[in-house]
């Protein structure tokens, strides 16, 4: 069975990649364990200064595998689990991020884009709330943009996702349709700064950095498992997931 996270390590950057393009790097339960396998091994590894978080195909992730899906309470650990790892984790985006996957760039601690990659909260078109990635997005996020992006399920570009804080930097231009060029670049000095800093250096500026983004964790986590188990349980969910996998609008879209 081939796996849906590879690992590669160059000069201090561990390189995580989501590598199931078939499924649009979908969040199973198969591939969020798998990922967070690699950061335990990434966190206990001396020889590696920071984690590099990128995808094969055109989408970083699709968000939630409405087919296998993780369950809140494993997603939610995984989360945290790059938040508090005492080392940073970056994030490579060269095409399309929705949903869940939104969650793992508000979990990272830098996140860069390259040119045409764009974002949408699409959890209200299925039936259900973006629950469980508001712990490390809310607390980074503009309120009304969230407000908004999170009501609407709008997508929107890198530009926008930078002032509203869920990005930190987006390439003005790339190599390619997918940016990744621009990407690349742009993620030189990034990665060039980390390798200078000092291992505990950089996890002393990391607490600091992420003080309130583990203060949500530690305050909301419980509710807002229980908030999306319960949406995802009730029938207007079932009516959304069902209609997403048809490829037919729901019965409530006017």
């Amino acid at each position: 069975m081939s796996t849906l996270v590879t690992t590669a390590r160059e000069r201090g950057i561990a390189t995580l990649t989501l590598d199931s393009p078939g499924s649009r790097n979908a969040l199973s339960a198969r591939l969020v364990g798998e990922l967070a396998r690699a950061l335990e091994e990434c966190g206990a590894d001396p020889g590696v200064r920071a984690v590099l978080l990128t995808h094969t195909g055109p989408v970083f992730s699709a968000g939630a595998d409405l087919k296998a899906p993780p369950g809140p309470y494993t997603f939610v650990e995984l989360l945290r689990a790059i938040v508090e790892l005492p080392k940073p984790v970056v994030a490579r985006v060269t095409g399309r991020a929705r949903a869940g996957g939104l969650g793992l760039l508000g979990a990272c601690d830098i996140a860069v884009a390259g040119a045409g990659t764009d974002f949408a909260f699409t959890e209200v078109r299925i039936g259900v709330a973006p629950a469980v990635i508001s712990l490390p997005l809310l607390p980074r996020l503009d309120p009304r943009a969230a407000g908004r992006y999170y009501l609407t399920g709008e997508t929107f570009g890198a530009a926008e996702a930078v002032r509203m804080g869920l990005l930190t930097l987006a390439a003005e231009e790339g190599d390619g349709a997918d940016g990744a060029g621009g990407a690349d670049r742009a993620l030189e000095p990034i990665l060039a700064g980390l390798r200078k800093a000092s291992p505990h250096g950089l996890a002393a500026a990391k607490r600091l950095a992420t003080a309130r983004v583990r203060e949500t964790f530690d305050r909301d986590a419980e509710d807002l498992v229980q908030r999306s188990a319960t949406l995802f349980a009730s029938a207007e969910a079932r009516e959304g997931m069902t209609a997403f996998l048809e490829r037919r609008e729901p019965a409530w879209e006017l």
